[in-house]
């Protein structure tokens, strides 16, 4: 029986995937958080098999709720769970160790096979993020959006800038001295070409990577 813990701040999204995965025999939802820390504290206590967890969530963005969990249980797979394009997150969710993404507009069916294959220890890709991976292997595609170049703490440390937080505060969410985030943030600029935190916050916006 594959166990499953849902991660999602909306109660109708829980309920639905409740729905989907009810009617398969070989997996359960034995857990459900509506935050980040919820879905820790969860996942530190209880045993679970698969992780569906939203990128967005009220407390803490589901990159820094990824990165939480991978760090304090790495065998434990998470599924990411968006209403964004694969463009847009998947390649630096899937660096920062995300066993997999899906769009939540994916069938049901698509869900189902993609929670047991993680559940086997495998990656689940779609073929849209295929593609994106292979391009991105092959670096082919000369307009590849800038944030698919940022490592995956720069991508973190990208969407704090990019909310709007300053750079104390998120040393201090990430347990890092100022000085390390400043450096992050310089080699974020000029990895995306860019001179302020406005140009990330608008860089963003416009591509739909805040919530």
């Amino acid at each position: 029986m594959i166990r499953i813990l849902i991660a999602d701040d909306h109660e109708i999204v829980r309920a639905g995937l409740r729905q989907f995965i009810a009617v398969e025999t070989d997996m359960e939802v034995s857990g459900e958080a509506d935050c980040g820390a919820k879905a820790l504290e969860l996942a530190r206590s209880g045993d679970y098999d698969v992780v569906l967890l939203d990128i967005g969530m009220p407390d803490r963005s589901g990159i820094d709720t990824l990165k939480s969990l991978k760090h304090m249980r790495p065998d434990l797979p998470v599924l990411m769970l968006s209403g964004y394009a694969e463009e847009q997150y998947a390649l630096n969710l899937l660096r920062a160790g995300a066993a997999g993404y899906l769009n939540k507009e994916s069938a049901a069916a698509e869900l189902v096979q993609a929670i047991r294959l993680v559940g086997t220890g495998r990656k689940y890709v779609s073929s849209t993020l295929a593609q994106l991976l292979a391009e991105d292997l092959g670096n082919t595609r000369s307009d590849r959006p800038p944030h698919e170049a940022l490592s995956e703490r720069e991508f973190q440390v990208f969407c704090k800038l990019a909310s709007g937080q300053a750079v104390s505060r998120i040393a201090e969410e990430l347990f890092l001295s100022v000085k390390t985030i400043s450096t992050y943030r310089t080699r974020i600029l000029e990895k995306m070409g860019m001179k302020t935190n406005a140009d990330l916050t608008y860089y963003a916006v416009k591509n739909e990577l805040l919530r």
